[in-house]
């Protein structure tokens, strides 16, 4: 089955501690709810740099990443479907979504 990286950017509307256990409770709801889809949860990134041939800037350019999941769906429709639900969309929150390809490295 087709793998599915979900890269996160921006940054979900909270204002408050209370906003934030809220939003961990839907983050939590909405993962639980994939079940078998969640290939690895991922993680929450702090600040990033971008490295290119000319050097590393600081900041991870115009729309840094902040975090990131691994999907299965069996296209990418349905992975589209599984991320739409995502509490991460909430404020200035998008997610990138990208097919993982099967290449031998």
């Amino acid at each position: 089955m087709p793998k599915f990286l979900l890269i996160y950017h921006g940054k979900p509307d909270i204002q408050s501690p209370e906003d934030g256990a809220k939003h961990m409770a839907a983050w939590k709801a909405w993962n639980a709810g994939m079940g078998d889809a969640v290939v690895d949860p991922g993680l929450p990134v702090g600040p990033s740099k971008t490295i290119s041939a000319n050097g590393v800037e600081d900041h991870g350019g115009a729309n840094p990443a902040s975090g990131m999941t691994v999907l299965q769906a069996n296209s990418m429709e349905e992975a589209i479907a599984l991320a739409k639900g995502c509490p991460h969309l909430s404020g200035t929150g998008t997610i990138e979504i990208a097919e993982a390809l099967d290449l031998e490295m």
